[in-house]
């Protein structure tokens, strides 16, 4: 006999497990453009999804190692090398 369930494909109730108790996982969020566009709609879609992942514990949880969540953007070469040499 199978352990996987044929319904849902997890585990049937065994123990303390009870698989009503499983969830879908809203544990990650990722915001591209696959063609590389820049766009300012990205970055908005990018601060939704840290606020909707925000009851999983996605914060920017340590300052001083940077562990957490966060968004990463491309910093122009210009803007950054100006910027460096004030």
């Amino acid at each position: 006999m199978s352990r996987v369930s044929h319904i849902n494909g997890v585990p049937p109730a065994q123990g303390l497990y009870d698989p009503a108790h499983e969830h879908d996982a809203c544990g990650i969020g990722f915001v591209a453009s696959i063609r590389g566009e820049k766009s300012h709609d990205i970055l908005r879609d990018g601060i939704q999804v840290l606020l909707n992942l925000a009851h999983r514990g996605a914060c920017g949880c340590d300052a001083e190692t940077g562990d957490g969540a966060g968004i990463l953007i491309q910093i122009p070469h210009k803007f950054y090398a100006r910027e460096c040499a004030k």
